[in-house]
């Protein structure tokens, strides 16, 4: 195994992403705009991966990040990105089109923010 693939951050699914949810946890969404106005997860930060390393402070560091994007490739690199600069950061497996396939609880519109 290359050191890079033992580096990449671990993947949780969908019912560790609920648990976390449900205990407020922080869970940043990585996909752009009009991705995250279509459909998210509730209670999810949205971060776009492209303004990620310009808002790193926004990120806390002290308890687990999960970070969700749409199919799961966006956040795996994010929160692998994320691990290297201290963050307990971990990627939703299936992103957010394998929750609202699975048939659990989303939103639309713009972020609250």
């Amino acid at each position: 195994m290359s050191d890079a693939a033992e580096e990449r951050a671990p993947e949780v699914g969908f019912d560790e992403l609920a648990t976390a949810l449900q205990e407020g946890k922080v869970v940043v969404d990585v996909r752009e705009r009009d991705e995250y106005e279509r459909a998210h997860v509730a209670g999810v930060r949205l971060i776009p991966m492209s303004e990620l390393q310009q808002r790193w402070e926004e990120i806390p560091t002290g308890d687990r990040v999960y970070v969700i994007c749409q199919g799961g490739g966006r956040s795996l690199n994010a929160a692998t990105a994320l691990r290297q600069v201290g963050v307990d950061a971990v990627s939703v497996a299936g992103g957010t089109g394998g929750w609202v396939k699975e048939g659990r609880p989303f939103e639309s519109g713009p972020p609250t923010e």
